[in-house]
């Protein structure tokens, strides 16, 4: 059986622990407000909104990285928009989800030729990071805990009495955009490491584990976070001693502590 050691000696797997890390940092700071607010749907779809933008990179030599950044920041502004406009959230989430893949498939077939850099959207390779996929995840981590620490009490006004908060003058509308907007960061500095089909895993599980538990947003940040860590760093052992990629261990670990979360409050 390999040693926990081995995370930290082993310079690959000590970089996938600083990106999970990192990432669990993010996704424990910004995951209850996601939570809160209901924006797990539109934290999968704005990976997944990034395909154009990663087709055009990949096939100009372009930075993927800025070129998903640029299409998630778009794609939540415009989720924000369609929101004041009287759209649903998760029907505005859906549309434009659907004309950035349409739009995706169109210049993959049809424009340019995609590559290598597409299928990393969906799987990710957390075992291959470089000095800047850290840096992003940095970034992102220390950005959700700014947006934290100066709009929570907004973003738990807003997820309780939104009508209330608005009807105080609050500006909700800058509000909202920017918590999407830093949610659409995390998520791009993620899909390096896990991809798309895995990002709810970092950003939504813990986070609904912890909702299970806690009582109040203190405890329920405080929760997100730890869960998120643990989470993270024990897929990763888990991974590297059966000798897996380290996206799924991570996901079924964030299932399993959900299910165990529910089971408990059920029999309480």
């Amino acid at each position: 059986m390999p040693s926990p050691a081995d995370l930290v000696d082993l310079p690959f797997l000590r970089e996938a622990l600083l990106e999970l890390v990192l990432l669990g940092l993010a996704g424990g700071s910004l995951g209850a407000w996601i939570v809160l607010r209901r924006l797990a749907f539109f934290t999968h779809a704005a990976g997944s909104a990034t395909f154009p933008g990663l087709v055009v990179a990949d096939a100009s030599g372009f930075s993927p990285l800025l070129a998903s950044l640029a299409v998630a920041l778009g794609y939540a502004g415009g989720v924000e928009r369609a929101g004041r406009a009287g759209r649903e959230p998760g029907e505005a989430t859906a549309l434009l989800l659907v004309a950035a893949l349409a739009g995706g498939v169109i210049l993959a077939s049809d424009v340019f030729e995609s590559g290598g850099a597409v299928d990393r959207l969906l799987f990710g390779t957390i075992l291959g990071l470089d000095g800047v996929d850290l840096l992003a995840s940095a970034a992102a981590a220390a950005l959700a805990g700014i947006g934290t620490l100066a709009l929570g009490r907004t973003w738990s006004a807003l997820a309780f009495d939104p009508d209330g908060t608005r009807a105080l003058g609050v500006p909700t509308g800058a509000a909202d955009l920017i918590l999407l907007a830093l949610v659409a960061v995390a998520v791009v500095a993620a899909i390096p490491a896990v991809g798309v089909l895995l990002v709810t895993a970092l950003f939504v599980l813990p986070a609904a584990t912890a909702r299970v538990l806690a009582r109040g947003i203190g405890p329920l940040i405080a929760a997100a976070l730890v869960l998120a860590l643990v989470q993270g760093v024990a897929g990763l052992y888990l991974a590297y001693w059966l000798d897996l990629p380290p996206g799924p261990p991570v996901a079924v670990l964030g299932a399993i502590a959900y299910a165990a979360a529910t089971t408990v409050r059920g029999a309480r």
